[in-house]
This record gives C-alpha cells, sequence and structure tokens, in this order.
C-alpha cells in the first residue's frame, strides 16, 4: 500500500525529533557519579541493605498510599538506570518523601548493591517491534525501545510496567515532579489520552520486568 506525501512528511518529522531527543539526551545525561565512583556489585550485600525496599516492591500490586498508584516492578530493569533513579531521589529530582528518606543514607556502593540485587538479570531486547506501535508513543522507542526494553542502561525499560505507574511518572516529568529536561519537553506536549496510549501499549509487552519476591515471614501468612 502506498503512503501519501503527508505520511512520508510525519514520518521524516518523528524521525528527525527522535534524533533531537537522543542527542540532547546524550548531552544533558551526566554520567552517574555514584555508579561511577563505586565497585562491583555485589548484590548478596545489596539484598541485606534492601530489605525495607522489598516493603513496597517485593509485593505484587503493591499501591502507593497517596496518591494512588502501583509501586514499579524492577525485576529486569537496568541497574544503571535504578542508580541513577536512587540518585535522583536522593538528591530531590524526583519528589517522593518517603524515597528520599530511604536513599539519603545511602552510599555510593549501597546504592549500586541495592540496584544489582532488585534488577536481577536484566530483560534482553529482540530489537522488533511488538504490535502496532501507538502514534504517540513513536518518540519514546527511541530510548525505551520496540519492545519496551531500553536501547541503553541509563534508560527504564517499560515492558510490563505498571500502566498507571506510567501514567503517573509521565505526569510528574510534565508537572516537574521530576527534573528531567528531555523527558519534560516530551511530557509536556502529551495530552492526557496520549499518556493512557502510552502506558497501555508498554505495560502489556513481553518479556516483562517483574516483582522481586519478598522473604517469606510470619507477618506475611
Amino acid at each position: 500500500m502506498q503512503r501519501g506525501p503527508g505520511s512520508a512528511v510525519r514520518a521524516v518529522a518523528v524521525a528527525v525529533l527522535a534524533a533531537g531527543a537522543l542527542a540532547t539526551a546524550a548531552a544533558q545525561t551526566p554520567p552517574a557519579p555514584a555508579a561511577a565512583a563505586a565497585q562491583a556489585a555485589d548484590p548478596a550485600h545489596g539484598k541485606a541493605v534492601s530489605y525495607t525496599c522489598l516493603g513496597c516492591h517485593g509485593i505484587d500490586g503493591y499501591k502507593n498510599a497517596y496518591p494512588m498508584y502501583s509501586v514499579p516492578e524492577l525485576r529486569g530493569q537496568n541497574p544503571q538506570y535504578l542508580v541513577i533513579a536512587l540518585e535522583g531521589y536522593r538528591d530531590g529530582d524526583r519528589a517522593h518523601i518517603t524515597m528520599h528518606s530511604q536513599t539519603e543514607s545511602l552510599s555510593a556502593q549501597d546504592m549500586t548493591d541495592v540496584a544489582a540485587f532488585l534488577a536481577g538479570t536484566p530483560l534482553k531486547s529482540s530489537g522488533k517491534a511488538a504490535g502496532t506501535l501507538p502514534q504517540a508513543a513513536q518518540l519514546c522507542v527511541s530510548c525505551h525501545g520496540q519492545d519496551g526494553i531500553a536501547v541503553a542502561p541509563i534508560y527504564p525499560s517499560l515492558a510490563g510496567q505498571h500502566a498507571d505507574y506510567i501514567v503517573r511518572a509521565l505526569n510528574e516529568y510534565k508537572h516537574g515532579g521530576r527534573k528531567n529536561a528531555v523527558m519534560k519537553q516530551f511530557a509536556g506536549n502529551l495530552k492526557d489520552e496520549d499518556i493512557a496510549e502510552i502506558a497501555a501499549y508498554f505495560s502489556q509487552l513481553t518479556p516483562s520486568l517483574a516483582t522481586e519476591p519478598r522473604p517469606f515471614t510470619r507477618l506475611s501468612e
């Protein structure tokens, strides 16, 4: 089926915007200082340090109390991205009181170890699109991958992530709850229906992120 000139123009525009987003991200995303300074990751130490993390991230379907949304699944995520996220909560670039209090006492090595434990084995990309990519998500895949698995470890994979968490994250970028110049510019142009469409698309992709099982305790009976 032939495409009209309008489709060709839109395709070129998307390609140009995607290239610009990647270039801007590369220019504005500094290397994670904690990750760079830390020694090799020790998942066993990370497991010991992260016992409080599993109180939320170790329960399937656990919800943030207010506002109400699912806490993110971390199993299969990129450890380097998790370190960047932890640093963001510690430094106030991400607004979340509980996460700030959890991270402010962590050393660079602690963050690296916790990230390694919670991520486990990162998802592997097939490099192929899954189903029909929504128009609103065409720029997303430049960083987050055709199959929702990130193209570089500094970006989060989104495959199988809770849809309501993706909605929350995009709205935080849009309204300033998370400080990232590239994501703010992108999310600022999205309508509510665009955000819902993006979240619905990535949340159903497989292989998917998962919840790290919380160790059995008597309280969990």
